[in-house]
């Protein structure tokens, strides 16, 4: 009995740290909680085990997901040596069509792998390795395409890109606020001294008030941008999980508001309904058709409040350039700012000859590339109000270039 009680309590404990690393904040105590329930109400078939761990370890509807792939690889009724082995052992592919991907998977995968290669760390002997003159992996990640990344380069780079903070550069309102200092408020100054008698006069002050601007972001999924899109979207998925005046657009063919679905709390999850939500993913682009729905059915809703707007495209346009132009004149007089990324400013020799990016150069105010981790890192610095020193900032010097 007691080595059949060890071993229920090694799995339960192996389990938690799977679910730790996929995401789900599970601690010690939980573990020990869990041990007991299940001694409690013992283990009758597979559904009692699985809502009894349920019941301990999600806490929130965002853990779900990744909980039950979780069960559902570790607790098969083939046994847990058997499901390991079937894991890291090469199988056939399928002879049908291959089963979508669910949300949580590819997380849940790479927690069995950092369990295998943990019990493989502590079995290795340690080897002292003299690094002064390597190079930085990190470093090289900074700066590397987005199209030229690896499976595992594109899992740290949307870990990177969710890591950036935004804290956006503030904007003043004419509203006033008390502050410390600043002008006298003759209002509030007069009823602090009506409270004291009229004998002592404390001064009140006020200033204007601040805030952050609203971020809106038109994301092109044509089929030369596919790559960078779905990078990007992790990175505005993290900017919308911290605030809530983000609204995000995809544009192909068509026009697409998938807002609501980047403000789900799984990143899998969110961005498995973007693609659901969008029908033109990686086919044809038509600028000017998806600018004029959007400043004739969006811009009213979303464009108040002087937003930032994130214009993401290469600028390879099928739309005629006169209505190109007269869009983008229309969207660049409804914000506060706008700044075209383009992944094309990845090219040294890259020059401004095409006629729809000369079309829409004059009605931007930066123009910046967003190919790698670096040059989104250097639009963060811009939109917190730090201006870098990047030359491709200024979208006139393009236009002068070809003069």
């Amino acid at each position: 009995m007691t080595a059949i009680r060890s071993r229920i309590t090694d799995n339960i404990v192996y389990f938690a740290r799977t679910l730790r690393k996929a995401g789900v904040p599970v601690g010690p105590a939980s573990v020990v909680d869990a041990v007991q329930a299940v001694e409690v109400s013992g283990i009758g078939n597979r559904d009692d085990l699985y809502w009894t761990l349920h019941a301990v370890f999600v806490r929130k509807r965002e853990h779900r997901i990744l909980f039950d792939e979780a069960f559902r690889v570790y607790w098969q009724s083939r046994g847990l040596i058997e499901k390991m082995l079937a894991i890291l052992s090469p199988v056939a592919p399928p002879r049908g069509a291959p089963e979508k991907p669910k949300a949580g998977q590819t997380r849940v995968a790479q927690a069995f792998q950092a369990n295998k290669e943990r019990v493989a760390e502590e079995t290795r002997p340690e080897i002292e390795v003299d690094a002064k003159f390597t190079v930085s992996g990190k470093e090289l990640l900074q700066s590397k395409d987005f199209a030229q990344m690896t499976a595992e380069e594109i899992n740290d780079a949307k870990k990177a890109l969710a890591s950036m903070a935004l804290t956006m550069d503030k904007i003043r309102l004419r509203r006033l606020v008390p502050a410390h200092s600043g002008k006298v408020d003759p209002r509030r100054t007069l009823r602090a001294s009506m409270r004291a008698g009229g004998d002592i006069i404390d001064l009140k002050f006020r200033q204007p008030a601040e805030k952050r601007p609203p971020l809106v972001a038109l994301c092109d999924i044509s089929g030369s941008m596919s790559q960078y899109s779905r990078l990007l979207l992790h990175f505005l998925h993290a900017v919308t999980a911290e605030r809530r005046d983000v609204h995000t657009f995809l544009f192909g063919t068509r026009l697409s508001n998938v807002t609501r679905q980047l403000r789900m709390k799984d990143p899998d999850e969110a961005l498995e309904a973007c693609s659901e939500g969008v029908q033109d993913w990686s086919g044809g682009t038509r600028i000017a058709s998806a600018l004029h729905d959007f400043n004739r059915h969006w811009s009213r809703r979303v464009l108040s409040g002087k937003p930032t707007v994130l214009l993401i495209t290469d600028g390879l346009e099928r739309d005629s350039d006169e209505d190109l132009a007269r869009e983008m004149d229309r969207l660049h007089r409804s914000c506060r700012r706008l700044i075209w990324l383009n992944p094309l400013l990845r090219f040294e020799g890259f020059e401004a000859k095409a006629k729809g990016i000369r079309a829409m150069l004059p009605h931007v105010d930066e123009f910046r590339a967003v190919h790698s981790l670096e040059a989104v890192a250097d639009l963060v610095s811009a939109l917190t109000g730090k201006q870098s020193d990047s030359k491709s900032a200024n979208p006139k010097s393009w236009l002068k270039r070809q003069s």
